[in-house]
């Protein structure tokens, strides 16, 4: 069932008065203005999106990146909205504005924890885990909610995929939404009576303010590494954006992976009871930072648990087994849903988060055993059976499909199926583009790491935005051509570099096209067009399957 609506049908509602003390009681200095001061009446919801309001609704007019939305507050009066909170340089654009204006020096500051009050605070009501990080945030969140589920819960998701409410799905425009449509979906969920939500929280959401009046019953870091610095000044300011969910004001319990360097610092930092784990990987490497020196050898935390990995790196089976003198239970068997190392470590973080909330082991171990579908990550692509080779040949090449579009996801997921076209004797196939106007550092990162473990490298676009899809694509090339023994290919049009992939597929290979995983759409330009790797990859192989058929 999909859900059209991302609010409840019924709100008590808060009065503007109890708005401003709220305010107030923060130490934030707040004015009246505008032409009406009516702080009896009742608001009933909120948004930042003049589109969207509805009668009775805080309309929150925020300084944008072209246009200040006080330049819409008058057409939102007109579509209902009751009061308009904003800065002094919106009240100066509202002057004409027919209601009450709040003025506030950073409007964003305050608007996570207005927007629950307009909404009775409904994770007050919810048992709420949030989960940060680079790489693995939506597989973790979806492994949580399947174990909830599998023990009886009604759920909750919010990712970058998708919202889940009770079994129903509502579609996700970002991967933690601005509040009031954040608080408004949580309200929701309240009204179809979950109990249990898991949500992704991104940097740019702790940065904004966007998860604020949320207090997690368990925060989670799965790791950190190079992305979004065309947001953030440095990954120093990434990581501490990361940090604050990690204090009592927004957690009560943390679970930290600590196989990097940040997820160490973070232990170390962190001001609420931690739950840590390392695996295989764990060691004393260094993040990539000159803001602030590496933990020494002395410093490094001892893990609470440790994964150990009970057969070959293709089995997914495995043991999270407690370290030190703590008390309670000292092992847990656990099977990852999803193949590669990276899944393990996501199975593994998904198994403390229920040990976090007092579950015993039985029932994580059982809950666990749920198999989830995670769109985009690590999906399979169908293949019909293929012409290819001889006759009696009963292979077909094995297409994947993941969201890797960082160089660590790059390679977890590489790594991955590079052992599984080993063990079918074939060769690794990566389709890879990067986005733009975002992180440019990264492009020929991306480039290495693909060539580094596949065997043939297509270099396609991604969503190249408003760039020169070009440029993009040279500096990923750049990159993949550091590696001498892989082949590289450059093809525009992302539909041509799947084609041209498959093309070079044998029945034994493994293709890996990355980087959009379960996006639906293309943006070039300011245009966004219909577009999916999995159906692009079937098109191109029916076709080719046509010609080889021709050519026979």
């Amino acid at each position: 069932m999909v859900i059209t609506v991302n609010r409840p049908e019924h709100v008590s509602g808060t009065s503007i008065a109890q708005i401003v003390d709220l305010i107030r009681g923060t130490g934030v200095d707040v004015k009246l203005r505008g032409a009406i001061t009516e702080t009896d009446k009742l608001l009933t919801g909120a948004t930042l999106d003049s589109r969207e309001v509805q009668p009775g609704d805080l309309y929150a007019a925020l300084p944008g990146a072209n246009v200040h939305g006080a330049q819409f507050a008058q057409k939102a009066v007109e579509s209902g909205a009751q009061a308009i909170l904003t800065d002094p340089h919106g009240a100066e654009l509202s002057t004409n504005c027919n209601s009450t204006l709040i003025v506030v020096p950073d409007p964003r500051a305050v608007l996570g924890a207005v927007s629950a009050a307009i909404y009775n605070n409904p994770t007050a009501q919810l048992g709420m885990v949030g989960i940060t990080g680079t790489n693995g945030k939506t597989t973790t969140a979806y492994l949580v909610e399947s174990a909830w589920r599998a023990l009886g819960r009604t759920t909750g998701l919010i990712g970058t995929i998708e919202t889940r409410i009770a079994g129903s799905v509502l579609r996700s425009s970002h991967t933690t939404p601005e509040s009031p449509k954040l608080q408004g979906v949580l309200a929701l969920m309240r009204e179809h009576e979950v109990s249990h939500c898991v949500m992704e929280v991104s940097s740019h959401a702790l940065s904004l303010h966007r998860a604020d009046a949320i207090r997690f019953d368990t925060a989670v870091f799965t790791n950190l590494s190079q992305d979004h610095l065309d947001f953030h000044e440095s990954m120093e300011d990434y990581f501490q954006a990361k940090a604050t969910l990690f204090t009592p004001e927004h957690a009560t319990t943390g679970v930290i992976c600590i196989d990097d360097t940040w997820g160490r610092r973070l232990a170390q930092q962190s001001t609420i009871p931690t739950i840590t784990l390392a695996t295989p990987s764990f060691s004393d490497s260094t993040c990539a930072t000159t803001d602030q020196t590496s933990p020494t050898a002395e410093d490094t935390p001892t893990p609470d648990w440790r994964l150990v990995t009970t057969g070959d790196k293709a089995d997914t089976a495995f043991e999270l087994v407690r370290e030190g003198t703590h008390t309670g239970p000292g092992r847990l068997r656990l099977n990852s849903a999803l193949p590669g190392e990276h899944n393990r470590i996501n199975t593994a973080l998904a198994a403390l988060v229920l040990l976090a909330s007092g579950l015993p082991v039985n029932e994580i171990e059982r809950a666990m055993g749920a198999r989830p579908r995670v769109p985009g990550r690590m999906e399979i692509v169908p293949l019909h059976t293929s012409t290819l080779g001889s006759a009696d040949n009963a292979l077909t090449p094995e297409a994947y499909v993941d969201f890797a579009h960082t160089p660590d996801a790059i390679t977890a997921t590489l790594t991955a199926l590079r052992a599984r076209a080993d063990q079918r004797g074939g060769n690794l196939v990566a389709v890879i583009g990067a986005g733009g106007d975002r992180d440019a550092g990264k492009r020929p990162l991306m480039g290495a790491a693909a060539a580094a473990l596949a065997d043939v490298v297509v270099v396609t676009d991604d969503n190249p935005r408003c760039e020169d899809p070009a440029i993009i694509r040279a500096a990923v090339t750049a990159g993949a051509h550091s590696a001498s023994q892989t082949t590289v290919l450059e093809q525009a049009g992302r539909a041509e570099g799947i084609a041209a992939a498959i093309r070079h597929l044998e029945p034994q290979d493994i293709l890996a096209v990355l980087g959009k995983g379960h996006e639906s759409t293309q943006t070039i330009g300011t245009e966004t067009i219909p577009f999916d790797d999995r159906e692009a990859i079937a098109a191109a192989w029916a076709s080719h399957l046509g010609s080889d058929q021709e050519d026979r």
